[in-house]
């Protein structure tokens, strides 16, 4: 066997782990070595599509494997950290479906076993891997919006009301992955507020509103709904220079950088009138990046490969995974609270290098 090439273990083989074992078995720098799930037909069906890897139905016994360099878990949220915990102390690299754990405290634990044993941790924030996302990051990168001034993101469709969470939980971590992603330093807000509302009378709020201002001074806007008619997947970045706008249910132009805006200049003068004179508008020219057909879960077990061999943190990381996870129970608590929920500065783990 080519030394370069990884071996994964994919645990789940439910709705998710189907789609990790093909770009694993799919990929130059992995072998799928075995699928680990309860039910062993299921584990069985989803080894045999592709390639014949090994089924197990004992994590202890997968673990205990000397030829398995990362596991994947696909599994229900309430059970990541524990198998998180067992692969990373059997010496795995690990990759967590979103999100990350089902507490912020879990995560820390996570984050912090992984950091302690130089092990990889890694988040499947899918979203951050598909081209256009990997192209909003390089755009705000190099400068080319400027500074942020805010971010909004609309994300809304029929259905499916969950039976265990509600929308903030279900749709929000596709768009706060995205944001945490995008911005440099990640996501860290410097309050949350969370407005949701359960007009059919479900116990939970199944249409919802986040509103995280930032240090900056930018301001970061989300809408997620299940009762929508249509469905719109929809970020829209504001710049001091540019402003972009994703569509992703568009597919023959998913971004669109627009040269317009809105020039703001203080000057030293008293009355309405004349401050109202400091404002103009930027009307300029509109262009759409090239983007290259490229699936995103191929290119995150890219860079799970990568982040192993070059002994690095992975764009995605275990920190990014609790990000996300601590806005959303940020968002949990403003919404019981019914106020802002100001976040610990210090929450989250500075770990030395």
């Amino acid at each position: 066997m080519d030394e370069k090439i990884l071996r994964a273990a994919v645990v789940g083989a439910g709705y998710w782990g189907p789609n990790l074992a093909r770009n694993f078995a799919a990929s130059d720098h992995w072998e799928l070595a075995a699928v680990c799930d309860l039910d062993a037909d299921r584990a069985a069906r989803v080894a045999g599509a592709h390639g014949g890897a090994d089924v197990e139905t004992s994590l202890a016994a997968l673990l205990a494997r000397d030829d398995i360099s990362a596991v994947a878990i696909a599994t229900p949220a309430g059970t990541h950290h524990s198998i998180a915990m067992a692969a990373l102390r059997a010496g795995k690299h690990v990759v967590v479906e979103k999100p990350i754990a089902d507490s912020a405290s879990a995560a820390d634990e996570m984050v912090a076993e992984a950091h302690a044993r130089g092990l990889v941790l890694m988040t499947d924030h899918t979203f951050c891997y598909t081209p256009a996302v990997r192209k909003i990051r390089d755009l705000i990168a190099v400068g080319e919006l400027g500074d942020i001034l805010y971010i909004d993101s609309v994300r809304i469709n029929l259905g499916l009301v969950q039976p265990d969470v509600d929308v903030f939980w279900d749709l929000a971590p596709h768009d706060l992955s995205i944001v945490d992603f995008v911005l440099p330093g990640g996501l860290r807000p410097v309050s949350v507020a969370a407005h949701g509302g359960d007009p059919l009378g479900t116990g939970r709020a199944c249409v919802g509103y986040l509103f995280l201002p930032l240090a900056s001074g930018a301001v970061v806007n989300v809408h997620v709904n299940w009762l929508s008619p249509t469905k719109i997947r929809r970020i829209t970045i504001g710049g001091s220079r540019r402003t972009l706008v994703w569509d992703d249910l568009n597919p023959q132009q998913r971004l669109s950088v627009y040269d317009r805006g809105v020039n703001y200049e203080q000057i030293a003068a008293d009355g309405e009138e004349r401050r109202a004179a400091t404002v103009s508008y930027r009307l300029g020219d509109t262009w759409s990046p090239a983007l290259p057909e490229q699936e995103a879960l191929g290119l995150m077990v890219a860079e799970l490969a990568d982040a192993i061999t070059q002994a690095r943190a992975p764009l995605t990381d275990g920190r990014a995974g609790r990000r996300v996870l601590g806005v959303l129970e940020a968002a949990s608590a403003s919404l019981a609270s019914g106020t802002a929920f100001i976040p610990d500065p210090h929450r989250e783990l500075e770990l030395s290098a």
